[in-house]
């Protein structure tokens, strides 16, 4: 007797289960790592450029703070050998509309920055986030210290002596709600994030089949 004829079985390789199974050549993966790393360095370079763009916008905003706020009136008197420096109009409020003509400004440039960003730079990302925190936060500090600085004299003493007894003068700057100093940030962020929302681009939708329905392995199906 002679034993049947049987076809010899298919190459261990060649078998459907392998095919899917077979790892993804070395390659793949070094190559995606390689494209993932230049770009995480090329969104922090320019996180750092628009941390610095933004933040020398405080000059701007500390300039049209000494422009625009409200001055607060003081008069100075001799008592003896001394002086006494009072309030001119003590039920005034030109010393919260200090306070608020800072915020309005760094309101406005917060909604600016953040429009000029998205339109240099049509997407989102952490770094991107953080560079118009924080050069909102450096751009109201150096507006603050710029407009305490181009200000009315700090010394109202010598102020007073050199204006004369009875005199009205101007009082120095002073930003008393020190949490208008987040205004510019905060409008930054809200606006930047909206902007995002109605017109960044959109990621695709991953069980969007296109005009060809496709099996669980991404094949057309006939």
């Amino acid at each position: 007797m002679t034993a049947p004829l049987t076809p010899p079985p298919p190459p261990h390789d060649q078998t459907p289960q392998q095919d899917w199974q077979a790892p993804p050549p070395a390659g793949v993966h070094e190559g995606a790592y390689e494209q993932d790393g230049p770009g995480m360095k090329t969104e922090v370079r320019e996180a750092a450029v628009i941390t610095i763009a933004v933040a020398l916008g405080g000059v701007l905003l500390g300039l049209l703070w000494v422009w625009l706020a409200p001055r607060v009136p003081l008069v100075g008197d001799q008592v003896g050998n001394g002086w006494v420096v009072y309030l001119k109009d003590t039920e005034g409020e030109q010393a919260i509309g200090v306070d608020g003509t800072f915020t309005l400004l760094a309101l406005g440039f917060g909604v600016v920055s953040a429009v000029v960003v998205f339109l240099a730079r049509r997407h989102g990302g952490v770094p991107l986030v953080v560079a118009l925190t924080a050069g909102g936060l450096l751009g109201s500090f150096l507006a603050w210290r710029i407009g305490v600085w181009l200000g009315p004299a700090q010394d109202v003493i010598a102020h007073a002596r050199a204006a004369g007894k009875g005199v009205t003068f101007s009082a120095p700057l002073k930003l008393g709600a020190k949490g208008a100093l987040l205004a510019w940030s905060v409008a930054a962020l809200l606006v930047h994030l909206g902007l995002m929302a109605l017109f960044g681009p959109r990621d695709p939708d991953p069980y969007d089949q296109g005009p060809y329905p496709r099996d669980g392995y991404g094949a057309p199906l006939a």
